[in-house]
């Protein structure tokens, strides 16, 4: 299990995918010299209030941990992992098939982290990268040992942050930020109809399964982290706000603990999960191997719930954050939750 402050920090930023081929690919985008412009340059991006100009595609991107897979996936997708010289993110386990492979097989830059997980100022400093990217705003922070983006500018680096991550407030989140990362990501490297591939196939699909579900009912269900802890009640891990509940929605369900908690994450007692009428479970998977058994034990813990009664219980990874496959995961709970409306539609 990650300690407390490892699993705060990052899962507070981690927000923690369309189809796409998870494989680095080459760049579309021949670079020139340095200083001068390439092809489709200059553009610029807003960013936590910063303007920042792009005369090429970036060549050595950094990717901060952050708890999250977003950044790292949404590159991925848009067939730029050669771009990468140093990769802080990982789950170990993903919907798409291939990804989780793909990403154990970037670089690292031999970094030794600190205290929070990922890269310290000089480390970073020494990769020499012309773009790094963080979750969360927190990734820029000196006072937790980190590069600012003032230091990364001086050196010539441009710096990104999130959709939703410069406050580092992510209960606001939803898969419409997703498309913002894949659009920002697609105009910085040039490739925007990648990118914009990406996000149509993405809003067919879950247009698609909205159409399925429309009119029935709407599930409680309870979105937990598996064998997590983040504070200091028996549940500390459950998902309150953010992305995830745009998720649930478009599969025709809702967050059964939306509101005991304003954040992204609530900490609840035993006896307030045990009251609420739970329908389904979806357990997120965060480096855990087992995570089915997890959600099993949980069902046997709470025999009231009608997801225990049923047993309705899905797991998933990477595809419930920001990131380019949220499509995966409303698709999957949609079918978890209703599974008769697919049926009639003979697509079960």
């Amino acid at each position: 299990m990650l300690t407390k402050r490892a699993v705060a920090v990052g899962l507070a930023g981690a927000l923690c995918l369309a189809t796409a081929a998870c494989g680095a690919s080459s760049s579309p985008t021949t670079q020139t010299a340095a200083g001068t412009r390439a092809a489709g340059y200059p553009v610029s991006i807003e960013n936590c209030g910063q303007s920042t100009t792009y005369t090429r595609a970036p060549s050595r991107v950094v990717v901060m941990n952050g708890a999250s897979v977003a950044e790292v996936s949404a590159l991925l997708a848009l067939g730029l992992g050669d771009r990468i010289v140093a990769n802080g993110q990982s789950y170990g386990m993903s919907e798409v098939a291939g990804r989780a492979e793909a990403i154990k097989a970037l670089p690292t830059g031999d970094i030794k982290l600190n205290d929070a997980y990922d890269i310290p100022r000089e480390a970073m400093l020494g990769l020499r990268p012309d773009l790094v990217l963080s979750t969360t705003s927190y990734g820029f922070d000196a006072k937790n040992g980190f590069a600012t983006r003032e230091d990364l500018k001086a050196v010539d680096a441009r710096t990104y942050v999130s959709p939703q991550g410069c406050d580092q407030d992510t209960s606001r989140m939803t898969v419409e930020d997703s498309y913002t990362l894949l659009r920002d990501l697609g105009k910085i490297f040039h490739v925007g109809d990648r990118a914009e591939k990406l996000i149509a196939a993405s809003k067919k699909r879950i247009g698609d399964i909205a159409a399925e579900v429309k009119g029935e009912k709407t599930p409680n269900v309870m979105v937990v982290f598996s064998n997590m802890a983040m504070g200091g009640n028996d549940f500390s891990s459950v998902a309150a706000n953010g992305i995830w509940n745009d998720v649930l929605a478009k599969a025709g369900g809702r967050n059964a603990f939306a509101s005991a908690s304003t954040t992204s994450f609530a900490d609840l007692s035993k006896e307030k999960v045990a009251a609420e009428p739970v329908d389904a479970l979806v357990v997120i998977s965060y480096n855990d191997p087992n995570p089915a058994a997890y959600a099993r034990t949980l069902l046997k813990e709470f025999p009231q719930w009608p997801a225990a009664k049923n047993d309705r219980y899905t797991v998933l990874s990477d595809s419930i954050y920001l990131g380019p496959s949220n499509d995966l995961a409303v698709d999957k709970i949609a079918r978890m939750l209703h599974p008769d409306a697919f049926a009639q539609a003979g697509r079960g």
